[in-house]
């Protein structure tokens, strides 16, 4: 397991990438691992392009007043979220103001805008080795769009609150975290139909695909469960209450996660035998 080559990192070797005038909401690293895209509250300050190498700014895209997003190149209002697509060439903005904006990733130069959803849009995810591009949003639903034909391609309903959180991998479906609704989904483009899961107490917030089988998702209560796609229920469900889990992350097909939350620090943890344990590896305080 790849939990037990990890070591903590050392403290000295955390860099900080400073720039934003107002906290950070979303980021995402390019797939060859060059090029970080953050965003921010900042008005005047929307998106950024980095060099990880050099920790130096490469571009950065202004926001603007609300309503002048057609004529000038950033968003209007806070982006929540970010994607980018597998091969690096598009990337994907979604803010508070209900509208998806698509990038070439290289130039940062803005390629389309999508409209449809009718609160702001909280999640972004590219189908893994395709252009399809799942959003989710405050109005409790799911769109599919296809990127490569700046198009609109269907609706998913179901939730019964905000929708918080969003991934996918390569199969041709995403799972979503429903907030207060209490539900954990996982959407089947091709057959539209759902399954949906039940779990934690809070308000889910977050929510990962460790592979095309497992996922992990995180609450308000502080609770992080682990789930099999095949399964109603949790496999494991982990708590460390008071603390509100705000991020998860897994990296992919391996049996190492990351948590965030107001604790002040990153926690590790590895998914037991046959993902029914989750145990705690070590905190990275930040």
């Amino acid at each position: 397991p790849l939990s037990l080559q990890v070591q903590p990192p050392d403290p000295a070797s955390i860099r900080v990438l400073r720039g934003h005038q107002l906290p950070v909401t979303c980021l995402v690293i390019s797939p060859d691992d060059r090029f970080i895209f953050s965003a921010s509250k900042d008005g005047s300050l929307i998106k950024c392009k980095w060099e990880v190498e050099s920790g130096k700014r490469l571009c950065v895209v202004p926001g603007g007043k609300k309503g002048t997003e057609e004529r000038h190149m950033g968003h209007a209002s806070h982006i929540l979220c970010m994607a980018i697509s597998s091969d690096g060439k598009y990337l994907a903005t979604g803010d508070r103001n209900k509208l998806i904006m698509i990038w070439d990733a290289a130039t940062c130069k803005r390629l389309h805008i999508f409209t449809g959803h009718r609160d702001a849009v909280s999640g972004l995810s590219f189908r893994k080795g395709t252009y399809q591009l799942y959003s989710a949003s405050h109005d409790r639903c799911v769109k599919v769009w296809n990127v490569a034909e700046n198009a609109y391609v269907e609706t998913l309903f179901g939730h019964q609150d905000v929708i918080t959180g969003l991934d996918s991998l390569s199969r041709e479906c995403c799972v979503t975290a429903g907030g207060r609704d209490g539900t954990v989904r996982l959407w089947k483009i091709p057959e539209e139909s759902q399954l949906v899961f039940y779990g934690h107490q809070g308000s889910i917030d977050c929510i990962q695909l460790i592979n095309e089988e497992h996922m992990v998702s995180g609450a308000d209560d502080g609770s992080l469960a682990l789930w099999g796609l095949t399964k109603k229920k949790p496999l494991a469900l982990a708590r460390q209450a008071p603390y509100w889990i705000s991020a998860v992350a897994a990296l992919r097909n391996s049996d190492l996660l990351a948590t965030g939350s107001h604790s002040a620090s990153v926690k590790l943890w590895k998914c037991g035998e046959g993902f029914r344990k989750l145990e705690p590896l070590w905190d990275i305080p930040l």
